[in-house]
């Protein structure tokens, strides 16, 4: 056997060019023409397109625009809020054009092709009911936007030049929140040998672990006959640290067993991986390989105990994600993604819910990278509707099929530790809830076995006396704080999580006084109060579920709602105009971070030190007026000063839940000058100090990136940061200035943000107004390396300037 290896080492040497051909993976994401119509002619090979838009892919038509609240106006009662009677609503999927039919064509020509060859189709998700046709035919359809699949279109493919064209529809009244329109994810080409290994069709598994051995499983499905399969696999470094050839086949599905020595487990503190190559054979000759990212790690769910990677007791810290990026809309983007997941990761976040719809692969790839376990949900509806034209007509026909090509697709990123096979559904009710609800968990446990299945219920009572929340793996609770107790001694499964928690609403750098706990409070400016004090009608403080968190063992942890404001749900503002974007974030659409963001920072994050203060210090007008201030921190107590005077020494404590994880000074006197304070640690001594003052006029821009250097590849951002200052260098946190954005050198103007939910500027037009002080320019590289200049403008204010650059 070792000589065999020696022997295969050497032919893999010597034939590396030649492997290298094996699988040709070809992106499609340049050259495509689009245009927003009905023309059934478009499938056409030689229909006419000079005329359409030049895009690329992935792309969002919608997200350019404009605003119009007659695009999602409806006359309705949100069932999911508590309200029985209709009333008009509007920018409840963001008030952007995403309703309607276009569509993409695409000419291209496979390299090196080969009759014979095995080609696939893959949409990593298209918005929405896609229609696709290559070379004048019909290949198939989808009908979930949301959904991956992929069509073998080995018999419509040609040598020279093909023709693909996707037709997507977006109806009205289909979505809850703003869903993307167009091909706003990757389309990918795969060029293989009929001999070849299926289409997500290999599944890693790690069953037994220990310090010194770990046993991985792969199981493989291919095609062809007479083959065999080496999986071998390296360790992060790229050091092989197992091998094994496989020659018995059970159907077309190979099963092996690798020993690997020492392993290092893959946790959100380490978060480590390991690569599996498989390799197919016939003889000698390499027919096609296949390299699968995973993790060696445990996970368990056990009664009274929780939840427990790699043999720790550990509680959800999540946060649930919408998949819009704020002014990129849906059309997925690495670097923003990681860009989110950096700023979740400062916070303390240990884990993600994809909410309510399937992850991108680029977010599950990073999420495996950096660290965050991953709730991947399915659905927001089944066979009953929530909205109009929602999922519910297809549920019958595509569930099944959408649930195993989400298990399929993403079952060997270690992040995902539980499924989710649906959100608040009105399934929830009734005896035939209960069987769909048991019918689906059947098929996620028999595509993955190794994970548990939860639903996000929100209508506690009735799931408690049908049995739909006995039956889950994992009882999911959308708020209801006030029914864990009784839900927890009515289901046998030992535990609880916090599937949707909080819904606490604010704007950032907004204040309303007088402060004081408010449910769907609406104030003039179409703002909520940043004191983090207001939330929803069937929601709660973030506090309430600290409680929980910290005192039930039973309760095995959250996900807030939301770790970003996202288009769409402006609650409570949906009756409102213009109000396009939610409130809920624990940051803003442009991914400031509000106030909220401290305080989960200062009980999630246990590493750093967080030392906060609100509100800002710019109150002219209130002079003598009773302005309450927060300090948000992880220290027990702290001493707050005015222009030096003592308000007095507050100290964390359990009378009330906001007490107990806020320190709170409720009679402040508001009057300029200096907010100081010094926080003591549990014996007392003074850690740290911190202090606000109250600014001038605005005087200069402020440019603060959060990359320097970005990647020449023509999608790389750097995320630039523009605030207005004083002459002292103060931020001024009531700047509203209209800026101008110029972008020079080897780098594009892509967007910019501003957070304010109220706001109708475009984001690609590159001019926009400050919210509270600040907004986000993003800056886009083009294929070319070399410097790119931004300079940001305003009238009466001296210009911002800054020097960037991209990089091969």
């Amino acid at each position: 056997m070792k000589q065999f290896f020696k022997t295969l080492f050497i032919f893999l040497i010597g034939t590396q060019f030649s492997f290298s051909q094996v699988r040709v993976v070809k992106e499609l994401d340049t050259d495509w023409k689009f245009q927003k119509n009905k023309n059934e002619q478009a499938f056409q090979i030689n229909f006419d397109d000079s005329k359409w838009e030049n895009v690329s892919v992935p792309h969002d038509w919608a997200i350019y625009g404009p605003f119009d609240k007659e695009v999602d106006k409806q006359t309705v009662a949100i069932v999911q809020n508590g309200e029985e009677v209709a009333s008009e609503k509007t920018g409840r999927t963001g008030s952007l054009p995403h309703i309607g039919t276009a569509w993409y064509r695409n000419k291209f020509t496979l390299p090196q092709f080969e009759k014979g060859k095995k080609v696939i189709l893959l949409f990593e998700g298209a918005m929405s009911e896609p229609q696709i046709y290559l070379n004048g035919k019909k290949v198939g359809e989808w009908a979930y936007g949301y959904s991956y699949f992929y069509f073998d279109v080995s018999d419509l493919i040609k040598e020279g030049e093909n023709t693909l064209a996707v037709k997507v529809s977006n109806p009205a009244f289909a979505s809850r929140w703003y869903p993307g329109a167009g091909l706003y994810r990757k389309v990918s080409l795969i060029v293989k040998n009929k001999e070849s290994i299926n289409q997500w069709g290999t599944f890693i598994t790690t069953p037994f672990i220990s310090r010194e051995v770990a046993k991985v499983n792969v199981k493989t499905k291919s095609s062809g006959e007479n083959v065999q399969l080496i999986t071998t696999i390296y360790n992060a470094e790229g050091k092989e640290v197992a091998t094994e050839k496989a020659t018995e086949v059970f159907g077309n599905e190979f099963e092996q067993n690798l020993k690997v020595s020492n392993p290092i487990v893959w946790s959100p503190e380490n978060p480590y991986l390991y690569t599996a190559k498989s390799q197919l054979f016939v003889g000698e000759a390499l027919k096609d390989e296949v390299s699968t990212r995973f993790g060696i790690r445990d996970i368990k769910y056990e009664p009274n105990k929780g939840f427990s990677l790699n043999g720790e007791v550990r509680k959800f810290k999540g946060v649930c994600l919408h998949h819009d990026l704020g002014p990129l809309g849906t059309a997925v983007n690495k670097s923003a993604l990681r860009r989110q997941l950096t700023i979740l990761k400062d916070m303390g976040c240990n884990a993600i819910r994809s909410s309510h719809n399937m992850p991108s692969f680029e977010q599950l790839e990073l999420c495996d990278e950096m660290g965050f376990m991953f709730l991947a949900e399915s659905f927001d509806e089944w066979a009953k509707p929530k909205v109009e034209n929602g999922y519910n007509r297809f549920f019958e026909e595509y569930a099944e099929k959408d649930v195993v090509n989400l298990v399929h697709a993403t079952r060997n990123h270690p992040s995902i530790v539980m499924w989710s096979s649906g959100n608040e559904v009105p399934d929830q009710w009734g005896e035939e809830g209960v069987k769909r609800a048991k019918w689906l968990q059947d098929i996620f446990h028999r595509e993955d076995p190794t994970r548990p299945v939860t639903v996000g219920m929100d209508q506690v009572k009735a799931v408690m006396e049908s049995g739909f929340g006995a039956l889950l793996d994992v009882p999911g609770l959308n708020y209801r704080v006030h029914l864990y107790e009784e839900a927890n001694k009515k289901f046998p499964q030992g535990f609880i999580l916090g599937s949707e928690t909080a819904s606490t609403v604010s704007s950032r750098g907004i204040y309303k006084f007088p402060v004081q706990q408010a449910s769907m409070k609406q104030y003039d400016d179409f703002q909520s109060s940043s004191y983090d004090l207001e939330y929803c009608s069937w929601s709660n403080l973030p506090d309430d579920d600290f409680v929980l968190q910290d005192d039930k063992p039973w309760v095995i942890g959250e996900f807030v709602w939301t770790g970003f404001d996202y288009l769409g749900e402006p609650t409570p503002y949906d009756e409102s105009w213009p109000s396009r974007s939610s409130y809920f974030g624990i940051s803003d659409l442009a991914g400031l971070p509000k106030d909220r963001f401290y305080l989960y920072r200062s009980r999630w994050n246990t590493k750093d030190e967080t030392l906060h203060i609100l509100p800002h210090w710019n109150w002219k007008g209130r002079e003598g007026e009773t302005t309450p201030v927060f300090v948000y921190t992880n220290y027990d107590s702290a001493e707050l000063f005015v222009n030096g005077k003592s308000m007095g020494i507050q100290k964390k404590n359990s009378s009330t839940p906001q007490n107990r994880y806020r320190l709170m000074w409720m009679d402040v006197t508001y009057e300029p000058g200096t907010l100081k304070v010094i926080a003591f640690d549990k014996e007392g001594k003074q850690v740290a100090e911190k202090e606000i003052r109250t600014a001038g006029k605005p005087y200069k821009i402020v440019l603060s990136p959060d990359k320097k250097i970005i990647k020449a590849d023509g999608k790389d951002l750097s995320y630039v940061e523009v605030s207005v200052v004083d002459k002292n260098g103060i931020l001024c946190p009531t700047a509203t200035n209209q800026l101008k954005f110029r972008v020079k050198g080897n780098g594009t103007y892509r967007a910019a943000c501003n957070g304010d939910a109220t706001s109708l500027e475009l984001f690609h037009l590159p001019t926009m107004k400050l919210f509270s002080g600040k907004l986000v320019v993003l800056i886009q590289s083009t294929n070319t390396a070399g410097n790119i200049e931004l300079s940001v403008t305003g009238k009466g204010l001296k210009r911002g300037d800054l020097n960037l650059s991209s990089s091969n």
